[in-house]
């Protein structure tokens, strides 16, 4: 379980001090889909690098399991059992597939064990275990091996920072089903997603929404998403991703 207790976080910009989250407190339970949402700028995305460790809290406490990570390295983290999937997948020229979800896994894992990790996103494995991680995936493809490797990690809390972001409606599509099928086999982890993709939060346990870095609304998607309808916090899944970054 994790837990933020009176989580602020400040940037110094053209010589003042901005407040880009303001006091949230929040526990994450376990074996749930979460999905945080809201306005563009209310710092979703940053409260997710919060809880990986890539930021740190001007003031407040996170812990994990009654433990304080508060100052404690994304590596460190990582260890504890927190996984961190970002907005635009890195590329590593020369390195392949398979390495890739080695190193994730941190062991060396058979080929037909890292198959079984692509197959669970979706990806046919011969086609793809041995491709470089480099521009010749398209943004889809990238993202679902990232999927894969959080997978390979098996962290006790998986997030994933607006996985929707740079990817075509069909990639979309089939991402909503791996979501899906994660969310079915959810046993002792948790999946934390930022989105505003109407579709993401209809598949969430429960809800959180921020707005001006505040916590304004928390609870169950059947409490919160109707709320949500309409407004820029769930954006409708007529449209695309792309063409709702537009808005």
């Amino acid at each position: 379980m994790l837990e933020l207790r009176n989580i602020t976080f400040d940037v110094h910009d053209d010589g003042q001090d901005k407040e880009i989250i303001r006091d949230v407190s929040l526990t994450l339970p376990d074996r749930k889909l979460i999905v945080v949402t809201g306005p563009n700028g209310g710092g979703k995305s940053t409260l997710a690098r919060l809880i990986a460790g890539i930021e740190t809290p001007t003031s407040g406490q996170i812990l994990l399991n009654g433990e304080d990570i508060t100052h404690m390295s994304i590596t460190d983290r990582a260890k504890k059992g927190i996984g961190f999937a970002f907005q635009q997948p890195v590329r590593f020229k020369g390195l392949q597939v398979l390495d890739l979800i080695r190193l994730a896994a941190g062991k060396h894992l058979t080929v037909v064990d890292a198959c079984a990790y692509l197959s669970k996103v979706g990806l046919c494995a011969r086609d793809y275990i041995n491709r470089e991680v480099n521009s010749s995936l398209s943004g889809g493809e990238l993202k679902r091996i990232e999927i894969a490797t959080v997978l390979a990690k098996a962290p006790s809390l998986a997030i994933f920072d607006e996985p929707e972001a740079g990817i075509d409606l069909w990639s979309f599509q089939n991402l909503i089903d791996v979501f899906q099928r994660l969310r079915e086999h959810i046993q002792d982890s948790s999946i934390l997603i930022i989105s505003h993709q109407e579709r993401i939060l209809n598949i969430a346990d429960e809800i959180i929404v921020l707005r001006d870095g505040h916590l304004v609304r928390k609870g169950s998607k059947d409490e919160i998403l109707p709320e949500l309808i309409g407004t820029s916090a769930a954006i409708p899944t007529c449209r695309g991703p792309e063409e709702s970054e537009a808005m």
